[in-house]
């Protein structure tokens, strides 16, 4: 069995390799998009003969997400999938134009992979799932529909708009915006009491909190409702709210995994529960498709020590999108490699502290 030296090293060969192939895709003349093959010229540097390994896409400037404010939308489209269906979904920016990014299949890729990490006894396939999350022109209304189907289930949504919770917050109308938070709670009470054989659920840590306390307050509980498992994201999911959720929301018999993502990165997964880490939460990227550094706050271009706090930098890389490293409004704790993802992971994610202060948090 490899160790997991030995697997890291493997992992960082492939890494290289992918990112030669995924420069190459999107800086050829007959494959690129046009945004990337207008932007080359300003570089003083031949991305398709100077990024030879992952390292050198710190020859890139930040990626910056104003880019992905107002079309044309197709200027993000790779010439060989001009001609798929194309889907558009918003990062971002709860006023003004929003932030949006151009999808052809990747929502659909990505939510397949995590599907691997899920145990079957929790989530088991062909149960029915629910998805308590937010609908509109968001990825991850129909990326969670998708994981139920590639499960062989089928997927029940609510009605619900983050950005309207935002407003309601910004505007001091706290009252409003719980009437609003109770309202999908209702939503997700109502398709759990129809009889449609529900197992398996995407929420927040706020609505899944609310949704508990609801059922309690009804006599019943959310394994009662049926519910085995649950994946739950969102930057509320801290490590005090984890211990909370396992010990006095759920139980021992429904599982909970923490996942890290967005529109641009896809899916970070959890490290997997293990009582010696007291409840702490470790985050590892898609890779090699989407890749997490942990950075000085003062260089982007540093990793930081393991253990040593920095400020989460991203970069994706698939045939649809390409992030050759972009500053989150987070920061977190650099971890070392898992066994089952042999590289770097990022911990307690929170709020970059700069931004911390006025960063609105809905229904997330």
């Amino acid at each position: 069995m490899a160790s997991i030296d030995a697997k890291v090293r493997s992992q960082k060969e492939l890494l290289d390799q992918h990112t030669r192939e995924i420069v190459k895709w999107h800086f050829s003349d007959d494959t690129g998009c046009q945004f990337w093959l207008d932007k080359k010229k300003e570089f003083n540097f031949d991305p398709l003969k100077d990024v030879n390994c992952f390292d050198d896409l710190k020859k890139f400037p930040l990626f910056e997400d104003e880019w992905l404010r107002g079309g044309p939308m197709r200027r993000w489209v790779p010439q060989p999938l001009q001609n798929k269906p194309i889907y558009v979904f918003e990062t971002g920016g709860t006023t003004g134009i929003p932030k949006s990014r151009v999808v052809v299949e990747d929502h659909w890729i990505d939510y397949e992979l995590f599907s691997e990490t899920l145990p079957d006894e929790s989530f088991p396939r062909g149960s029915n799932w629910l998805m308590l999350g937010p609908s509109g022109p968001r990825r991850l209304r129909l990326a969670i529909e998708h994981l139920a189907q590639h499960r062989d289930g089928i997927c029940f949504c609510v009605d619900l708009d983050p950005r309207w919770v935002v407003k309601l917050l910004k505007k001091g109308k706290i009252d409003e915006a719980k009437e609003y938070s109770a309202h999908c709670v209702d939503q997700a009470l109502t398709v759990l009491s129809a009889n449609n054989d529900i197992q398996c659920m995407f929420t927040t840590p706020k609505l899944l909190e609310a949704l508990a306390l609801k059922l309690m307050d009804q006599g019943s509980s959310i394994e009662e409702a049926g519910i085995k498992g649950i994946f739950c994201g969102g930057t509320e999911f801290t490590q005090q709210w984890y211990r909370f959720a396992r010990e006095e929301l759920l139980g021992p018999n429904v599982y909970i995994t923490p996942t890290y993502g967005n529109t641009l990165m896809g899916l970070a997964c959890g490290k997997p529960h293990d009582p010696a880490d007291n409840y702490k939460i470790t985050y590892f990227a898609p890779q090699p498709r989407a890749v997490i550094e942990v950075v000085d706050f003062d260089d982007h271009n540093k990793v930081v020590e393991f253990g040593a706090t920095g400020r989460v930098k991203l970069y994706t890389m698939t045939k649809e999108l390409f992030v050759p490293g972009f500053l989150e409004r987070d920061e977190g704790e650099r971890e070392v490699p898992h066994d089952k993802y042999p590289w770097d992971g990022v911990s307690s994610v929170r709020p970059y502290h700069v931004f911390a202060k006025t960063t609105t948090v809905g229904v997330y």
